[in-house]
């Protein structure tokens, strides 16, 4: 397992797109792993980011479960999670294609 240090990496973007599954305690990193359809472990009792919870790309837990729920992660007993509606990338088409249609 490589550590990362969010802080002080470049392209951090990049990084949930070669990696298994996140461990994190950010809001931050919690939403790109969900737009990237990425597991994620938050460590954190709560999220401002319940979405990623109800879609099942991201799942709060406490340090002493993260073995068991990286386990779970990378045996497969955790399914893998659909792309949320409108997490495509597509946000600034559909305002263009919204505000031609008020011209």
């Amino acid at each position: 397992m490589q550590e990362t240090n969010y802080h002080a990496s470049v392209g951090h973007f990049s990084t949930p797109f070669n990696c298994r599954f996140v461990i994190t305690d950010s809001g931050g990193i919690q939403e790109e792993t969900t737009y990237l359809v990425n597991p994620c472990l938050t460590i954190r009792p709560n999220t401002e980011r319940p979405i990623t919870i109800s879609q099942g790309t991201n799942q709060l837990c406490e340090v002493k479960d993260l073995e068991d729920k990286a386990e779970a992660i990378i045996s497969g007993r955790i399914p893998q999670a659909n792309k949320i509606e409108y997490w495509d990338g597509k946000t600034a088409d559909r305002i263009v294609e919204f505000l031609r249609g008020l011209v």
